[in-house]
């Protein structure tokens, strides 16, 4: 019996000894990573895990900033071939994923600036109406990383009548 206690004890000890040795080589993907403004280490990989609003190997970056600035602007309404060219700025809003967009957009159709949010390479226009005039926007695009460009879908709809104008653009 106090060899089987012997030989019991020597096998746990031996399990213990393992265990550790194999827990103490598990390699800490994290251990060198710095991830900026409240981003976090994935132990899985290694990669930053960045709250929104950021980007970035290290969520270095404003995910917004990349939106912010002049563009020349073609848009196509549904149905013409005719495309409507102007410049529109994007400028930084007031909280981490809002931008404003200039009185241009789309033929000057509003005077006051539009607010939209951007979440990653996507700006969105929720529905809304600027002026208070019974034209209302809404829409979304699509920063392209290889081309510069925002893709754009949008909609401004006369409220009265209920006539919607579709229009498809590229911002470059």
């Amino acid at each position: 019996m106090k060899k089987m206690k012997t030989y019991l004890m020597t096998a746990m000890l031996g399990v213990a000894t393992l265990s550790m040795v194999f827990t103490s080589c598990t390699e800490d993907k994290c251990k060198d990573v710095v991830c900026e403004n409240g981003g976090l280490c994935n132990v899985d990989d290694g990669t930053c895990d960045c709250p929104a609003g950021y980007e970035g190997e290290s969520c270095e970056s404003l995910s917004k900033t990349k939106f912010i600035k002049n563009w020349n602007a073609t848009d196509t309404e549904t149905g013409s071939t005719t495309p409507l060219v102007y410049t529109c700025l994007i400028a930084d809003g007031a909280t981490i994923d809002d931008v404003i967009v200039s009185a241009d957009f789309s033929d000057s159709y509003f005077t006051n600036t539009i607010s939209a949010t951007v979440t990653g390479n996507t700006i969105t226009i929720p529905n809304q109406q600027p002026d208070n005039d019974g034209y209302s926007v809404t829409g979304s695009g699509t920063y392209n990383e290889t081309t510069g460009n925002i893709d754009w879908d949008y909609s401004i709809t006369e409220i009265a009548t209920i006539s919607t104008l579709t229009y498809t653009g590229a911002w470059n």
